[in-house]
């Protein structure tokens, strides 16, 4: 909804509300030369102040959403005090009720292991990654297509870079959208005409329940740019989609250098620095409480000197298949318990198609480790559909003059892991997963627990267990070789083989116990993986 201001703008309950300032003073650099922001009170006292975004010219937008209906009272603060067309302009807003749905914010729970919808339902972060997803490369009615069939296998985050994108140097064309680069060159101000194309997908994405996660830039850039200019550079991605349910992230890789840097260890160091003052500015200047985190080397409370900044801990584990994994597993074993507590998930790890050892049976290996070891949400990535491939005109090279292949957008983003991924998260929304804790204890043997082939065991204590079976557990001649121990003598456990290829059932029926407490598997249905349960009945 846009509007002008006069006596009073109108707009409804959960429906992002547009209304614009016009200077009647000229500037010659009008974005460079005066900021402005908007101060909001409810009927309750409620505030917020919420930065402006400049559209061309002496024009300057404003984005707000509420799920309360009343009068808003607002008062506009411009650094240029003169100017009595920006400046102490008072005005009221009248939110109506609608019978619309709550918009979909994402918040963290009590305990802060976790992540909850507005209606404090648990919500299992499944995310796709489309770095480069507001590119040109990836027409508009491509983008709908894409998020349709991501929507229809169960993904509910989709993670995105405001166009300062990772493998390219500044102004690189394979960056640009229609209407050009998010910066004039040399960075010399904003372009408000590539924002207005990148609204349509941020928007598209809101409409089908999809939240954004919106990185403002590959970490380099911070260099690229300088602090002042990144600060500018947030500043507009908030006021453009801080009034939307979305996730910040703060930046991508924050402190790897760029690939061709000469002085990587003290870019490192410095990086590591500017994005920490990068982080508490973003927080001091952000109205609408949306999430942030960062997207990291390998540990995101590690990317800055004060995480408690941050509300998600992202981990990326690599690329490199099995021994991934393995890290994947320690990183989480070790992050779980660390102080401030946050959830924990998966922001990078083994994108299908990538390198070698990323097949389907890799993927649905990542994402089972990781959940059934602790984190509480989990990035998928196919090479290709990052990075935007097409058949015309694949992404190629990177500085460091290496590509990571030419496979287009429309051929991987139905590998199968994609969908395995969708079969595995309706699975685990059937339980209540957020309470899981890993339980290495509950198999044996227990010989090296964080390798990738030894199973991955979870659930909650006299409710349900849960093990992840990545390879066949017998030679041909031999019985099954694993037991699940510790099981509970007063509860009756009903068992069954569920299929994560296919997502079907294969029952087994009563567990029997032994006077040990424990219980024989049985063979796996083929020498495959699958996964294991064990739940009570009622």
């Amino acid at each position: 909804m846009v509007g002008k201001v006069n006596d009073a703008i109108y707009g409804k309950t959960s429906q992002c509300v547009q209304w614009e300032y016009a200077s009647t003073l000229p500037y010659q650099d009008p974005f460079n030369e005066i900021e402005l922001d908007i101060h909001i009170t409810s009927a309750d006292g409620e505030r917020w102040v919420i930065p402006s975004f400049w559209m061309g010219q002496e024009r300057w937008g404003v984005r707000f959403m509420t799920d309360k209906a009343g009068i808003y009272h607002i008062k506009t603060y411009c650094t240029d005090t003169s100017n009595a067309s920006l400046h102490h302009v008072a005005h009221t807003l009248v939110i109506k009720q609608e019978n619309t749905p709550v918009s979909q914010c994402l918040q963290l729970s009590s305990d802060k292991r976790y992540l909850e919808d507005t209606y404090k339902h648990p919500f299992l972060w499944l995310a796709d990654t489309w770095w480069m997803g507001l590119c040109d490369r990836l027409s508009y009615r491509d983008f709908q297509h894409l998020t349709q069939y991501r929507k229809t296998q169960g993904f509910n985050v989709i993670m995105l870079v405001a166009g300062l994108f990772p493998d390219m140097d500044s102004f690189d064309s394979r960056g640009e959208n229609v209407s050009g680069f998010p910066w004039e060159y040399n960075y010399t101000a904003i372009n408000p005409a590539y924002f207005d194309e990148a609204d349509k997908r941020i928007e598209y994405l809101l409409e089908n329940g999809l939240i954004p996660t919106i990185l403002g830039s590959w970490g380099y850039y911070l260099q690229h740019l300088g602090e002042k200019k990144m600060k500018q550079h947030w500043r507009y991605i908030i006021a453009r989609w801080g009034a939307y349910p979305v996730v910040w992230c703060i930046a991508g890789e924050a402190t790897m250098p760029y690939y061709l840097s000469q002085s990587r260890t003290k870019d490192m160091y410095a990086l590591h620095e500017g994005w920490t003052r990068l982080a508490h500015y973003i927080k001091s200047i952000e109205p609408f409480g949306n999430l942030v985190t960062i997207h990291p080397t390998e540990i995101g409370r590690d990317q800055l000197q004060d995480p408690s900044v941050l509300d998600l801990n992202l981990i990326q584990a690599g690329h490199e298949g099995y021994k991934s994994i393995n890290n994947a597993h320690k990183l989480i074993a070790q992050e779980r318990h660390r102080k401030p507590l946050m959830p924990l998930i998966i922001g990078e790890m083994n994108y299908e198609g990538i390198l070698n050892n990323t097949c389907p049976s890799i993927q649905r290996l990542s994402f089972w480790t990781a959940l059934l070891s602790g984190a509480k949400g989990y990035s998928y990535g196919a090479n290709g559909v990052w990075q935007i491939n097409t058949h015309e005109n694949p992404f190629g090279a990177s500085p460091h003059g290496h590509s990571w292949g030419d496979v287009p957008w429309r051929e991987s983003y139905l590998y199968e892991g994609a969908r395995h991924l969708g079969y595995a998260k309706k699975l685990l929304e059937a339980y209540p997963w957020w309470l899981f804790e890993p339980h290495p204890e509950w198999i044996s043997p227990q010989r090296d627990m964080m390798h990738y082939k030894r199973p991955k065991v979870a659930g909650i204590p006299e409710k349900v267990r849960m093990i992840y079976f990545y390879t066949h557990d017998y030679h041909w001649w031999h019985r099954p070789k694993f037991s699940i121990e510790k099981l509970e003598s007063h509860i009756q456990y009903h068992a069954f083989f569920w299929n994560p290829r296919d997502a079907k059932r294969d029952p087994i029926g009563e567990v029997i116990i032994n006077k040990k407490g424990a219980w024989r598997v049985p063979k796996l249905p083929t020498k495959e993986d699958w996964v294991l349960i064990l739940e009570t009945k009622g």
